[in-house]
């Protein structure tokens, strides 16, 4: 386990990272996967290499396409994913990445079920690695998404080469006075609330407020990215589901804070065979900092990389500096591989 500063402050609740801003005009491939029930938004960088099993007709497609291994990025409440739009092109040399738009939120419809437990992500993700048939892949999760991503690389190991996790949403009992709004959205009829109450703020308020809740310095949004999250923000309170999603999805994240037994997510955590990455900021001020320490100690043998200056988000704010951790996991798990099979 590594560390850079030893996570001894603050504490945390539920968070809520932007909807972008993503990469402000980068070329992205988006496509729509349907599953029976479900619809699921996948975007990717562009200017990757292409898969060898995507090549058109008659073509082999080139060595590096066939070479990378699949990546899947993971989202959290309140985000999309354009979260990941800086950080999959500086990996895409590496590995074969998409990351999901969970069903209600970026551009996937709602589930037919309606259900928004974390359990419910967990499945979505599963459904869709299953249904493109390139498992294990590395998985990315943030927030919620690393919460989702525990519970798949526990329940599937089959599915999980790697896991990292950024400020992952796992259950602690003392929310920081900051996270408390976010905390309250799972309280019915508080989500619908507070959209009368802010009916009157523009995307471009409620962006750097949102901003400010998610980030350690703010000030490090490019303008072009800030007007990219805006425009997302003013699309997605158009959709007459947005508030009814954030509602429910903040219920389901209360709700796996409070499971036992082999459903408690700390439980989970526990059972992990990947290899892990853990990421934390120390002005993160919806996930406790110090939560790190815990985490570590949970997913065995986990490597730990705490950014002093970081918030909630840090693969939005410090991409290279996560990209590179990312790379040293990859790293040691062909060298663990490579001395396995020298061993055998």
């Amino acid at each position: 386990m590594s560390s850079t500063e030893s996570p001894d402050t603050a504490t945390a609740a539920l968070p809520v990272p932007p909807a972008g801003p993503g990469r402000a005009g980068g070329a992205e491939t988006v496509r729509t996967v349907s599953l029976p029930g479900l619809t699921l938004t996948a975007r990717a960088p562009a200017g990757q290499p292409a898969r060898g099993d995507d090549a058109p007709d008659g073509a082999a497609g080139d060595g590096a396409g066939r070479d990378r291994e699949p990546a899947l990025y993971v989202h959290g409440l309140g985000g999309s994913s354009q979260n990941w739009s800086d950080l999959m092109p500086l990996l895409a040399d590496r590995v074969d990445g998409e990351a999901i738009d969970l069903p209600g939120f970026g551009q996937s419809p709602p589930p037919a079920d309606g259900n928004y437990s974390v359990s419910a992500q967990a499945r979505a993700v599963i459904r869709y690695l299953d249904a493109a048939g390139r498992g294990p892949v590395h998985l990315i999760g943030n927030s919620m998404g690393g919460a989702a991503s525990t519970r798949v690389a526990a329940v599937r190991p089959d599915l999980v080469r790697t896991l990292t996790l950024i400020s992952p949403a796992l259950p602690e009992l003392r929310p920081q006075r900051t996270a408390v709004p976010t905390a309250l959205l799972a309280v019915p009829g508080i989500a619908g609330l507070f959209g009368r109450l802010t009916h009157d703020w523009t995307p471009e308020r409620r962006t750097r407020e949102v901003l400010a809740l998610c980030y350690g310095d703010p000030g490090r949004v490019s303008p072009e990215g800030f007007n990219a999250a805006a425009d997302e923000y003013a699309r997605r309170l158009e959709l007459p589901y947005f508030w009814e999603v954030m509602e429910r999805s903040a219920r389901g994240l209360v709700n796996a804070y409070t499971l036992g037994g082999q459903h408690n997510l700390w439980r989970q955590a526990e059972r992990v065979l990947a290899p892990t990455l853990l990421v934390y900021g120390g002005r993160d001020r919806l996930v406790s900092f110090r939560m790190a320490r815990r985490a570590a100690a949970a997913f065995r043998g986990s490597r730990l990389l705490t950014l002093p200056e970081a918030g909630h988000v840090a693969m939005m704010e410090y991409p290279e500096t996560v990209a590179r951790a990312i790379r040293e996991l990859l790293d040691s798990e062909v060298t663990d591989v490579t001395a396995d099979a020298g061993r055998s």
